[in-house]
C-alpha cells in the first residue's frame, strides 16, 4: 500500500537509526512490524491472564511421549 505520511524528521531520522533499514519504507515496515509483535504479545498476556492455560490433570511429558510413540 502506498502511503503518504507526514513524519517530523527527527523521529524518522530515529526509527533509521533503530531498525538499521536499507531506506525509510524499510525502516518504517521494521518499526511497525516490531511493534505489531509487541502488541501481539501484550494481548496474548492480557488473554492468559484472563483465562490461565491448565494442563489435564495427570498429564506428564511422559503420557505425551507414549502418545507421540503409538503405531
Amino acid at each position: 500500500m502506498k502511503v503518504t505520511a507526514i513524519i517530523p524528521d527527527d523521529i524518522v531520522k530515529d526509527v533509521q537509526g533503530f531498525t538499521q533499514g536499507r531506506n525509510i519504507t524499510d525502516s518504517l515496515i521494521k518499526a511497525l512490524n516490531d511493534w505489531l509483535y509487541s502488541k501481539r504479545i501484550e494481548k496474548l498476556n492480557q488473554e492468559l491472564n484472563r483465562e490461565p492455560v491448565k494442563f489435564i490433570k495427570g498429564f506428564t511429558a511422559d503420557e505425551v511421549r507414549k502418545l507421540s510413540n503409538r503405531t
